[in-house]
């Protein structure tokens, strides 16, 4: 029993297989308990479909020798920029949201590029300025959020008349496009098709990236830095083409979870994304130096199922008032706090 437990602790990392053991108990008292879990599964599915493409932006940055990028707010307010640019231009459904990603895209590669700038010149604190960066750009367009000239009585105060609001309502402009795209019903569980496909999407097109000329150069980079300059390999050009791809997915993986949700969260919203997506990368088996595709996969499917399984399996067991707030907090930041320990890698 000892050696079958080394061997998939050695094979998968023991974040991965504890969190399955976990995931695994939780379903079974689901069964137990008499819930529903068809609609368990199902909602665990539209929060991969929302959160992948947030969770694959960490991979760039990881392979690049950037480390974690803790710094994904600003790639995330780039997105939320795009996303008001796209409701004060007046554009609905499927376009408004392809316009949106489209907009984006310059903006993430100049923040991504200023980003990458600086994390060159931190070398060694990469994760600490981009936590402190991140908290810094978010208030920072705390501010902008009410200075932007923006116009449409969708998304202003409508007292004063200037200034976003809180929370934008995406209901009559591209809210579920990729989630009923396609999606079909089995077993009482709705399958959001389109969102997956486009998760799977990016990751197709990013795993044909990391196996280009370019990606191997940015891979050799990152694995070994000395190595690499002594090959030819201009490292800090590297790691910044990481930092900007990942910045540019920052950027479209919070439209992909704004249409899922249906609103655009402004102000202190995007405050804390960078560490749930961080938390889900690591639970996949990847570290702070190394990620695959497949590290991205697995640890949205298990950070997700957990996060949504668990709540109502444990209100169920503890029928104490109110708890479920309570709850999601202590597993969210539970998981989270625990996949940080283990960012230098399975055995740390």
């Amino acid at each position: 029993m000892q050696a079958l437990w080394q061997q998939l602790t050695e094979k998968y990392g023991f974040p991965k297989v504890c969190i399955v053991i976990f995931l695994s108990m939780l379903i079974v008292l689901a069964f137990i308990l008499k819930q529903d879990v068809a609609a368990m599964v199902g909602d665990s599915l539209v929060r991969i479909g929302m959160n992948g493409v947030l969770v694959l932006a960490m991979a760039p940055s990881i392979v690049s020798g950037a480390g974690l990028n803790f710094g994904l707010s600003l790639g995330i307010i780039s997105g939320l920029l795009a996303g008001c640019i796209s409701i004060e231009l007046d554009l609905r459904g499927a376009s408004a949201f392809f316009w949106a990603v489209i907009i984006s895209i310059p903006f993430s590669v100049a923040v991504g590029y200023c980003y990458g700038w600086l994390l060159n010149r931190v070398k060694g604190d990469e994760m600490t300025v981009g936590t402190y960066l991140g908290f810094s750009i978010v208030s920072l367009m705390s501010i902008g959020w009410l200075l932007i000239p923006f116009k449409s009585p969708e998304m202003i105060w409508a007292i004063g008349g200037s200034g976003l609001r809180t929370t934008i309502a995406l209901t009559s402009r591209y809210a579920k496009v990729l989630d009923d795209f396609l999606s079909v019903t089995i077993f009482g569980a709705k399958i959001p098709t389109g969102a997956l496909l486009f998760f799977g999407g990016c990751c197709l097109l990013v795993y044909l990236f990391m196996k280009s000329k370019t990606g191997m150069a940015m891979m050799a980079a990152g694995d070994n830095p000395r190595f690499a300059a002594a090959s030819g390999i201009n490292v800090n050009r590297q790691r910044i083409i990481g930092t900007v791809i990942s910045t540019v997915l920052g950027g479209i993986g919070i439209l992909v979870y704004a249409q899922s949700f249906g609103f655009l969260q402004l102000y202190q919203a995007p405050l804390m994304m960078p560490f749930a997506a961080t938390a889900a990368i690591l639970i996949g088996g990847a570290s702070a130096r190394k990620a695959t595709i497949s590290h991205v996969i697995s640890g949205t499917i298990l950070f997700q199922a957990l996060l949504t399984i668990s709540l109502p399996v444990i209100n169920e067991l503890m029928p104490v008032g109110n708890l479920s707030e309570v709850v999601r907090i202590i597993v969210s930041n539970g998981v989270i706090l625990y996949a940080l320990t283990k960012a230098g890698g399975s055995q740390a």
